[in-house]
């Protein structure tokens, strides 16, 4: 019998990127402009098959981990995926992101745990994973604690 690989999931529009920003910063994805950076590194396959279902136009928070642990800003998906270069096996895969905005008020992991509207988000119930859905409903409410009108918000790149 032949084996069917498990679906991928369907991109939500909205996706969490965390960074150590001691190792990479918003700071570093801002200057790297219009071009984006790749998001490589990322060595989880739900991680890395959330960043198989992304579109172009999809958009995601930057989340400052271990050192500062809040969302500092918003990046668009401006490539889609494919293998990481710094990986050797092949099995990896990374996107490229641009930076889009900074968040005007960053918003905290203990904000965040402390909204029950939140209560389900990805960043309170699997915190270990690096690049994580949102829902719409989440980057809404995310972005209102932020001072960011979510509706107004829009990636450069067409969406598909």
């Amino acid at each position: 019998m032949a084996k069917h690989p498990a679906p991928l999931p369907v991109s939500t529009g909205f996706w969490l990127f965390k960074s150590e920003p001691d190792a990479f910063s918003w700071t570093q994805q801002k200057e790297r402009g219009a071009k984006g950076e790749p998001w490589t590194g990322v060595r989880n396959y739900l991680a890395r098959n959330n960043m198989r279902a992304m579109r172009l136009g999809d958009l995601g928070f930057f989340y400052h981990s271990n050192i500062g642990l809040e969302i500092v800003g918003v990046v668009e998906v401006c490539a889609l995926a494919r293998p990481d270069p710094s990986d050797d096996t092949g099995k990896w895969m990374c996107v490229d992101v641009r930076a889009v905005t900074d968040m005007p008020k960053p918003v905290s992991l203990e904000a965040v745990k402390a909204n029950t509207k939140l209560a389900d988000m990805a960043l309170v119930t699997s915190m270990r994973l690096s690049v994580q859905p949102v829902t719409p409903e989440e980057w809404a409410e995310v972005c209102r604690m932020g001072g960011l009108a979510a509706g107004k918000l829009k990636g450069r790149t067409r969406r598909r």
